[in-house]
């Protein structure tokens, strides 16, 4: 059969993978770590953050019924996601809530399908979702961002062999898990010192009654219930 075939294709999505050795899959959270912590390359690196940070926000304004009209990724690592329907209620909750928690929660579903061994399967649905969202960006840094993102997984999903498949979706996962604790950090920061006075928590505050403090406690177990959960996956532990 034609590798190339659409047949082939989707059993090679599919199938399962074998999981690389357990200290190459220390060694990608370390990478991962490495891609998190430094002030310098965590300014380039929360880029990606930000992707799938907007990303939920437009998937769940989708899937609460609300109309998505589009998503903006700013370089100093900001976004903005615009959907239009009814400004109070359960879809405006979960959309304003789905920012902080999507790395986070994708990094614990990415965890689960490589426990499973789906390693090709994780690149390309990551690369489909990428896809979606690269129709809803409206600006040109966003475009580019999201687009040579896309490129990075269909080049290691296509080109790349099974054990270079393996380390890289191992250092998306981590990546994701570990970079999906450091915002929610940050913008507990920012509102001691009387910034982001119109955040996701404090969106989430007026919609609710809960005060912004509670949302972001909401963030921060999120976030570190996923890296835990997701962390022991990764390890097989």
């Amino acid at each position: 059969m034609n590798n190339s075939s659409p047949a082939a294709v989707w059993d090679r999505v599919v199938s399962t993978q074998p999981h690389p050795a357990s200290w190459l899959v220390i060694v990608t959270g370390l990478v991962a770590l490495a891609a998190v912590l430094p002030h310098g390359v965590w300014r380039v690196t929360r880029n990606a953050v930000t992707i799938a940070h907007e990303g939920g926000h437009g998937l769940v304004a989708l899937l609460s019924g609300r109309t998505l009209e589009g998503i903006r990724l700013h370089s100093d690592t900001s976004g903005l996601t615009v959907s239009r329907g009814k400004p109070t209620g359960i879809g405006m909750i979960l959309t304003a809530a789905a920012g902080y928690t999507a790395p986070s929660l994708l990094g614990l579903l990415g965890a689960a399908l490589l426990a499973a061994g789906h390693i090709t399967g994780l690149l390309w649905g990551a690369t489909a979702l990428l896809a979606a969202l690269l129709v809803m960006v409206r600006n040109a840094f966003g475009l580019l961002t999201v687009l040579l993102s896309g490129s990075a997984f269909v080049l290691v999903s296509w080109l790349a062999g099974p054990g270079v498949q393996a380390l890289f979706a191992y250092g998306v996962v981590w990546f994701l898990l570990l970079g999906g604790v450091r915002p929610g950090f940050e913008l507990q920061r920012k509102r001691r010192h009387g910034g982001a006075a119109d955040s996701d928590a404090d969106q989430l505050a007026r919609l609710t009654g809960l005060p912004a403090a509670a949302w972001l406690g909401f963030f921060h177990v999120v976030s570190l219930c996923a890296l835990i959960g997701g962390g022991r996956w990764l390890l097989g532990v």
